[in-house]
């Protein structure tokens, strides 16, 4: 069910976003206790701010009255991917290399599940991740997770 309203939501935004120069990061149906939220990560070049959120939030919020694809109720939260952003499209990966990332992977690889370096190279089949002098190449089908993350 959260499969069929997350791509309902992202059809129903993604034209407005387009227009506006936002780029659709991704789109959470999740509950979390008693309650259901429907969360909508958004960004643009310079990144977004409140006003923008507001926005959106807006133009969703009569669209989802208009439609109703929610079952349930929720809360809508539009909000920016933060700084530790999920890399989940083949694009995001390529605008990350050359930054530090954290990669979980399903199985075990080279004994590691997690990886935590610089995105050194990105392809359809396979990434490359430096941890310190030794450079790791994880096919992207063994890839759980990734997100950028932040140095400190």
């Amino acid at each position: 069910m959260s499969v069929k309203i997350k791509s309902v939501v992202e059809a129903m935004v993604t034209p407005f976003l387009a227009e506006h120069q936002f780029e659709l990061v991704d789109v959470e149906y999740v509950k979390e206790g008693s309650n259901w939220f429907l969360r909508v990560y958004v960004d643009k070049e310079g990144g977004i701010d409140i006003d923008d959120c507001s926005r959106i939030s807006e133009y969703l919020s009569a669209k989802l009255d208009e439609n109703d694809p929610v079952p349930d109720a929720y809360f809508l939260e539009v909000s920016s991917p933060g700084a530790e952003r999920p890399l989940k499209k083949a694009d995001d990966f390529r605008k990350a290399v050359g930054k530090q990332v954290l990669i979980t992977t399903y199985e075990p690889i080279g004994g590691l599940k997690e990886f935590e370096g610089k995105l050194v190279s990105y392809d359809e089949a396979s990434l490359s991740i430096a941890i310190g002098k030794k450079t790791h190449t994880l096919p992207t089908d063994k890839v759980a997770g990734a997100r950028l993350a932040i140095v400190f």
